[in-house]
């Protein structure tokens, strides 16, 4: 980290300095003593080197309440590396913080700026937001309800839509002739830096396309590469005499010639043949690498010498150039790895793994990129997988470029379901096709089935109660059930009534805990009387529709490496509740693709796939007795109703197990129907407790959810920029 300059100005005061604090990867600007407290100000943060790691800076504020820091603020991008945030700093603000959201990679910025704001100026900036709340507000402050006024003012100032992708480039993804210098100039101080072998198999693309994809590797800023092309015998005479020329205009250039057509393993295994780097780089023959492509690659394996594999986010380009649909990918998921090949493109593998593994395996055309990294992963430590969050592969999408998946779309479906089922049939999983032509791994249960306990909180409500009950024993497919239902001071005659009907049923017993709710300690006093080795907590107003759905999460909870597993929840109207849990939504949590209808695959199929969360809701979550007990439980102090599951969560994946959510577990949920909402003073306070106390315990891993991406916005989980 270099030095950051920090200053104050505003209201007619000189420019002042302030003092910078180094707190590790994070930077500290000290506002005691500023006579900001309760202010209005702009705060302007300018990153040194620009796009290459714009939408990677996280702004809190450090208070006498919140000494470790409160929620993120919603800074916006302005473009060329700039940040800002205007909004009111409260009574006890006591430092401005800046952390990273890209671990392990020091803060580049150059400047902090802290400007005050008067009134004026705020109206004005508020009208061109939201002309409403800003109309609100000055009414508002003209009765003299100045706390009103404040907050609609805020919120008209926190408005702005949603950036469409061509603007997002422009502000986010554009290198200045100034950026490129500094990166140039940071390669040029690199001792032995790691040689990138671009391995490109050709077989007869238009030869624009292929000119452009060449030229694409010319152009990196990063000049220790080689490209390594392997013509598997293309058929227009054009393609050789291309090729030739490049390769005398350029010695990094280097092509052999295939005497047949083997398609693309052999022609890549070729291409593998003639590469002298460390790290090779798959390109296809139409395909196109952002300029810094092999500069963020090689920074990321000079950062971690153990890295194996690296891979980056991508779009797609049109005939005219044009980009669209990016692919903004999640860190390293096993899970989702086994349906879809999500890490192409740019995938970079340490040239001696891939040659280990023999390359890539004839047969497997269509999926040989899929296959590969099915079994460079398999065994493979996620600490030495690193996902660089930038688009830098450009996929065209356009005449002349058709590729082997396109031409034989079922050949390659029936690849990558051979290459998942040969990675899982050691350990007696089974491929099976999924939604869209995406694999679905199918675990095994063991035999018999071992006991599952559902834990079901309630009070009253006996007619949910009842179709939860009845749903798990007369509509589930699972032959070993055990529901405890833990009776938290239930009065109404009905509900009586219900425990009679189950009074000579051994499947079903009622705990009577009387008290104040608490979600957590009600939870925790079932499952402490339970028999079962798998635990399940089950809402009282969940509704089954589909009989093996337990049978699912079972397999998935039994699952050594796995330490929960969640399930796919609907409303009553079939529009999606429960997707995955996103951290940082909203300051905290929030989940995946809310609202969205039931059958909808959501961003790049990702509801239609299981796959690693950090966190599943606790309306239907399932988890092995032995790990619920290893992690302690429930908060049941500090965490009575809201954040205990996503807390249970975090803290199972802290002792090293994954957490999955499935869509192949479907049920409806009857939201907060029990309960209600979070809408009385007690209610609102309790809530804000348990934000705080997530945010202060968690804060580091709510800045950043793995399992999103941290181009993508904090204001909901429904994957928009």
């Amino acid at each position: 980290m270099g030095e950051v300059a920090a200053d104050l100005s505003g209201g007619g005061r000189p420019l002042r300095s302030l003092p910078v604090l180094r707190e590790g990867e994070a930077i500290a600007v000290d506002l005691t003593g500023c006579g900001l407290a309760g202010a209005w100000v702009t705060i302007t943060l300018t990153d040194d080197p620009g796009a290459e790691r714009n939408a990677r800076l996280l702004l809190g504020l450090v208070t006498a309440a919140s000494p470790r820091g409160g929620p993120p603020l919603a800074e916006e991008a302005l473009g060329g590396g700039v940040f800002a945030w205007t909004g009111r700093l409260p009574e006890d603000v006591l430092a401005l913080r800046v952390t990273g959201l890209a671990g392990g990679r020091p803060l580049s910025l150059s400047r902090i700026a802290v400007r005050r704001r008067g009134r004026p100026g705020l109206v004005a900036r508020a009208v061109t937001r939201a002309p409403g709340l800003a109309v609100r507000a000055v009414y508002w402050r003209s009765l003299g309800k100045k706390v009103r006024g404040r907050a609609f003012l805020d919120r008209a100032l926190r408005h702005r839509a949603e950036a469409g992708y061509q603007a997002w480039i422009r502000r986010s993804a554009s290198l200045s002739a100034a950026e490129r210098g500094r990166i140039r100039a940071d390669v040029a101080g690199w001792e032995a830096p790691p040689l990138i072998s671009v391995l490109m198999p050709v077989h007869d693309p238009a030869p624009k396309v292929l000119r452009a994809a060449i030229r694409s590797v010319e152009a990196q800023l990063y000049p220790h590469w080689e490209l390594c092309i392997a013509d598997d015998a293309s058929t227009d005479p054009a393609i050789p005499r291309l090729l030739a020329r490049c390769a005398a205009a350029d010695p990094r250039i280097r092509v052999m010639r295939r005497p047949e057509n083997g398609h693309i393993a052999r022609a890549t295994n070729d291409a593998l043949a003639l590469a002298g780097g460390t790290w090779c780089a798959f390109l296809d023959h139409d395909d196109v690498l952002a300029d810094n492509a092999l500069y963020e690659v090689a920074r990321a394996v000079r950062a971690d010498p153990d890295l194996v594999l690296v891979y980056t986010d991508e779009d797609k380009i049109d005939a005219a150039g044009r980009r669209f649909e990016p692919h903004f990918k999640a860190d390293f998921d096993r899970e989702l790895l086994y349906g879809q090949n999500y890490l192409n493109h740019l995938t970079a593998i340490r040239t001696e793994a891939v040659r280990a593994l023999g390359g890539l395996r004839p047969g497997f055309e269509g999926s040989q990129d899929h296959d590969l990294l099915l079994r460079l992963t398999m065994g493979l430590d996620p600490a030495r997988i690193r996902h660089v969050p930038m688009v830098l592969y450009h996929w065209r999408a356009a005449g002349g470029s058709g590729t082997f998946s396109d031409r034989a779309l079922a050949r390659a479906e029936a690849a990558r379901l051979r290459a998942l089922e040969e990675v899982v049939a050691p350990w007696g999983g089974r491929a099976e096709r999924g939604p869209l032509g995406f694999n679905r791994l199918v675990r095994p249960l063991p035999a018999p089935p071992p006991r599952v306990t559902a834990i079901i909180p309630t009070r009253d409500r006996a007619e949910l109660l009842r179709v939860t009950l009845d749903g798990l024993f007369h509509k589930t497919d699972y032959p070993e059930i055990e529901a405890i239902v833990v009776d938290n001071d239930s009065r109404e005659p009905e509900t009586a009534a219900l425990f009679a009907e189950y009074r000579d049923d051994p499947r079903l017993r009622v705990l009577p805990v009387p008290g104040p709710f608490n979600f957590s300690d009600l939870s925790n006093r079932g499952a402490a009387a339970a028999s079962g080795a798998v635990l399940l907590f089950l809402n009282n107003d969940v509704e089954v529709i589909e009989r093996g759905w337990l049978a699912e999460l079972a397999a998935l909870a039994l699952d050594p490496g796995i330490g929960a597993a969640g399930a796919k929840l609907l409303y009553p109207d079939g529009t999606l509740q429960h997707g995955g849990i996103v951290l940082g939504i909203g300051g905290v949590a929030g989940h995946s693709h809310p609202g969205v209808p039931g059958d909808d695959p959501g961003y790049f199929a990702r509801m239609v796939l299981a796959q690693e969360v950090s966190a599943v809701t606790g309306a239907c979550l399932a988890m092995r007795a032995s790990v619920f007990s290893e992690v302690g439980g429930f908060d049941a102090e500090r965490l009575k109703v809201a954040f205990n599951d996503v807390d249970l969560c975090l803290r199972v994946r802290a002792a090293g197990y994954r957490i999955v959510w499935t869509p192949f577990s479907r049920l409806i949920h009857h939201e907060s129907k029990s309960r209600g909402p979070e809408d009385t003073p007690d209610k609102r306070l309790r809530f804000q407790g348990e934000t705080a106390v997530m945010q202060e315990r968690w804060g580091a891993e709510l800045r950043a959810d793995p399992y999103y991406n941290i181009n993508l916005s904090r204001n909901s989980a429904h994957y928009r920029l």
